[in-house]
């Protein structure tokens, strides 16, 4: 089951996936490239280069063209050593890369504490050595997925002059400081000094669930171009086609497309607890597009082999309808 973009949906501009650590891997982005809409970028979750210039064979697995057919994807590089960004952007120039980002949104205490992903923007300084060595000699296109600080989002008066002196390919920008990870709102006062102030073409991440979400932000940024769709499209895999003026996702459509899933799962992941794992990780955002699921995910998250789990799906799937109220974060 594959569909074309027409030239009506392209009203909405741009639509990506945002990379997602342990969610968005090739199968799933596969799998959803061929129940629904093509993405217009597919971003990779990110790759971190060691010293001793290698990758793991998960990660080649991610960022292998055989996994990646037809799509539009766009490896995401997690480092804060320009030499590591170079090596890894020429191992996928040779693999037909065009396009490499760079991640300094990254909130996880562990990257962080390394002075990674968003650990990279309270070092200014370093910051841009960094993009100096990189942009003197990188030869393929490069975007950045930034957050707006560390704790403060007066920081990025700071970055955002800084990004501005590199010719990005893609400015993609989560409006969240690093301490909010993901709670609080995204601060779209900062982000409007992004759209009035930023020379490259910017993109926006952050709390984009439903379709009154993504036409409450172009009616704040009507000039509004990309948008990145993490959280919001993972709830609901058919989001991007809604805001295209689709129809609403049916419950035939997302069985198909969660059967699918799990049969790829089983087939590459060796015995049941892997697969199990992965299933209930979708199920911590696809559970918010039933109507009074809670329950159900409790059931779901509770199966402890993939017959339970398997009963716990069919009775949500059976028992409740599907709504638009998108995905919702626990308090």
């Amino acid at each position: 089951m594959t569909f074309r973009i027409d030239a009506a949906s392209k009203q909405t501009g741009p639509l990506y996936l945002a990379p997602m650590e342990g969610v968005t891997g090739y199968i799933y982005r596969r799998v959803h490239h061929e129940f629904f809409q093509p993405m217009d970028k597919y971003f990779i979750p990110f790759l971190s280069p060691t010293h001793s210039r290698s990758l793991k064979s998960r990660e080649r697995a991610e960022i292998s063209p055989e996994n990646n057919q037809g799509m539009r994807v766009i490896p995401q590089v997690l480092t804060n050593q320009a030499e590591d960004f170079l090596w890894t952007a020429g191992f996928l120039a040779e693999l037909g890369y065009q396009e490499i980002n760079l991640n300094l949104g990254c909130p996880s205490g562990t990257v962080v504490s390394k002075g990674r992903g968003a650990g990279f923007l309270a070092r200014p300084e370093e910051l841009e050595r960094c993009l100096d060595q990189i942009f003197s000699k990188v030869q393929v296109k490069v975007s950045i997925k930034t957050r707006i600080g560390i704790q403060s989002p007066e920081e990025f008066q700071v970055l955002l002059p800084l990004f501005n002196k590199y010719p990005l390919e893609e400015l993609i920008i989560h409006p969240r400081i690093r301490t909010d990870f993901y709670r609080n709102q995204p601060n779209l006062e900062v982000y409007q000094e992004a759209v009035e102030s930023s020379k490259n073409p910017i993109c926006y991440n952050g709390d984009l669930f439903t379709l009154a979400d993504y036409q409450a932000l172009r009616a704040r940024f009507p000039d509004q171009k990309a948008v990145m769709l993490g959280r919001g499209l993972i709830a609901n895999p058919g989001l991007a086609e809604r805001l295209r003026g689709e129809e609403m996702l049916t419950k035939q459509r997302l069985r198909a497309f969660h059967d699918c899933l799990l049969q790829k799962y089983r087939h590459v992941m060796s015995g049941e607890r892997p697969v199990l794992f992965k299933m209930k990780e979708l199920w911590y955002y696809m559970s918010h597009v039933f109507q009074d699921s809670e329950r159900y995910r409790k059931k779901i998250k509770k199966a402890g082999n993939l017959q339970e789990y398997g009963m716990a799906v069919d009775a949500l799937f059976r028992e409740r309808e599907l709504s638009e109220a998108g995905f919702c974060a626990e308090k």
